[in-house]
């Protein structure tokens, strides 16, 4: 089908007609299709030359373009008919508008209808300069992305320099917090040895526990006192005497309760002595009257508590038993040595082995060592 200009006919020749007229400052006009139709519209018209009117063409219309231009050598009016297809027209649509240029051209009257290839006219106009360009082009985006490849293999290198520098030091910081626990690990394996050491020497050349000073004296005694006999088989008109008496002073009581349990601990020490020697040894002291004398009268002077921190009691029902003394407090054994014994209980048979520490027999037949600032005496 032709192209329809009947229907907007004066529209269309009013355009043209400004357009051809010189004195007209409109100098282009713009024409389409309504629609899918084949009727012929003006699209528009305008009076900033072809730049302008480039600025209307729609990439999805079949347009024509009538424009007015000046020669540039003869300073003459030209007048010039464009057909534009855009890129989103279907190939339908472009066949079908194939054959309305020549209609249109035969309306617009004056004009000039020439097919122009793009191709051939660059060739014509300025292949040189074009491809001198292009090529100038061309290169220059080549050196700018040599350029950006350098500066980003630069930043690569940067950045993996970096990591390993911070690898470094990481490990070295390692290294380094571990050779001062190692070096601190064996400083405090060290100064445990160093400990341990002077805890083991400190017992040998200085005992601190009154028991350690207790059980050196007893391996200090002379093999001799082994053979003794107890104090209570001693059968001496001088004992004998003694028991007779009403009362003693408690000094002499406190010396003779202390040296019986150290004649009986002797005894323990050698159980296996005969008994005879014994007896013959008994008789043989006991029958030289001034050294029987010279025992007892002078008895070895045991260090008491002060009178001031001591408080003797008076308790019957003790006779026989010793030194004896009662619980102020609760007292706990540290081990096999020691015994132990609660508020109001009676300790027997006590031996003051050391201004602190005594020896007795606890509430449950026990026989060890106690604090003496636990306890009072009783008579």
């Amino acid at each position: 089908m032709t192209a329809n200009l009947s229907r907007n006919g004066p529209a269309l020749q009013d355009a043209y007609g400004r357009v051809v007229t010189e004195k007209s400052p409109t100098d282009w006009a713009l024409f389409t299709y309504e629609g899918n139709s084949n009727d012929i519209r003006v699209a528009g018209t305008g009076e900033g030359g072809l730049e302008e009117m480039v600025e209307e063409l729609n990439s999805g219309k079949v347009m024509y373009a009538f424009c007015r231009v000046k020669d540039p050598n003869s300073g003459l009016p030209k007048f010039v008919l464009i057909n534009w297809t855009g890129e989103g027209v279907n190939d339908a649509r472009k066949g079908a508008c194939a054959n309305h240029v020549s209609t249109m051209a035969s309306f617009l009257k004056g004009s000039v209808y020439q097919k122009i290839n793009a191709v051939s006219e660059i060739k014509r106009v300025g292949k040189d300069s074009f491809w001198a360009k292009a090529e100038e082009e061309e290169e220059q985006r080549r050196a700018e992305e040599k350029r950006r490849a350098e500066q980003e293999r630069q930043r690569l290198e940067q950045e993996r320099r970096e990591r390993e520098l911070q690898e470094a030091a990481r490990r070295e910081q390692h290294y380094q917090e571990q050779g001062r626990e190692a070096r601190q690990s064996r400083k405090c394996e060290q100064q445990e040895v160093v400990s341990r050491s002077r805890e083991e020497q400190e017992p040998s050349q200085q005992p601190a526990h009154p028991r350690e000073i207790f059980k050196q004296k007893e391996r200090a005694m002379p093999t001799a006192s082994i053979a003794s006999p107890q104090p209570g088989k001693l059968r001496s008109p001088f004992l004998q005497k003694q028991l007779a008496q009403p009362e003693s002073p408690p000094g002499r009581e406190l010396t003779q309760a202390a040296s019986r349990p150290r004649a009986g601990l002797c005894e323990e020490l050698a159980p296996s002595a005969p008994a005879c020697p014994v007896q013959a040894e008994e008789e043989a002291v006991y029958e030289d009257p001034p050294e029987q004398e010279a025992l007892y009268e002078e008895p070895p002077v045991v260090q008491q508590p002060d009178a001031g921190s001591v408080h003797v009691d008076h308790a019957p029902g003790l006779s026989g038993k010793g030194l004896c003394a009662r619980a102020l407090y609760d007292y706990q054994a540290a081990d096999e040595t020691e015994i132990s014994f609660d508020p109001e209980n009676l300790i027997t048979g006590i031996e003051v082995i050391d201004e602190g520490w005594w020896r007795g027999y606890g509430p449950d037949g026990h026989f060890g060592m106690f604090p003496a600032n636990y306890v009072e005496l009783i008579e």
